[in-house]
C-alpha cells in the first residue's frame, strides 16, 4: 500500500480530511439517489476502506444523512458541501472524488447505468446496477 497522502475538503473548508493510500475502486454512479443528493446526473466516486480516512478538522461540523441502510451520507452542517458516503455492507467509504485535492481520478467502471439520464460513451463497462463483487447482478449494458 502506498503512503501517499490526499487531502480534502468541504466548500468551506470547515471540514477537512486525509486519506492516506489507494482507493479500492473508482467509478461513475448514475444511480437515482446519487442523481437527487448531488442535483448532478453523474457522482464520481472513489471507494476507501474506512481505516485509510482520517478527519483532520471540524468532525464536529459532519453531519449524516440515512435515506437507507446502505449508505451514509456525510455532509458539513456550515456550507452543506457533499463529503462523503459510507456503505456499511460493502464495509467502503465512498469520498466524493471531487473534493480530494490533486487526485488523480481514473474511474474504471459505470454503476447502476440502468438509471442514467446522461448517456457516456467512454469505453467503459456499463453495468445495468453493480457488479457481482459489490453484490450487484454484474449484467451490462450497451453505451
Amino acid at each position: 500500500m502506498s503512503d501517499k497522502k490526499i487531502m480534502g475538503s468541504c466548500f468551506c473548508g470547515a471540514v477537512q480530511l486525509e486519506v492516506k493510500g489507494e482507493p479500492t475502486a473508482m467509478l461513475y454512479c448514475h444511480c437515482k439517489d446519487c442523481q437527487a443528493w448531488s442535483a448532478g446526473p453523474i457522482n464520481s466516486a472513489s471507494l476507501w476502506s474506512p481505516e485509510l480516512l482520517e478527519v483532520t478538522k471540524g468532525q464536529e461540523y459532519i453531519g449524516t444523512y440515512n435515506k437507507t441502510e446502505d449508505s451514509c451520507r456525510k455532509f458539513c452542517k456550515i456550507c452543506g458541501g457533499h463529503l462523503m458516503n459510507e456503505h456499511p455492507g460493502l464495509k467502503l467509504i465512498d469520498i466524493y472524488a471531487v473534493i480530494l485535492n490533486s487526485f488523480s481520478y481514473k474511474p474504471t467502471i459505470h454503476i447502476n447505468y440502468e438509471s442514467k439520464t446522461v448517456s457516456v460513451k467512454d469505453g467503459l463497462p456499463k453495468f445495468k446496477d453493480m457488479p457481482e463483487e459489490f453484490g450487484g447482478s454484474g449484467a451490462t449494458m450497451p453505451e
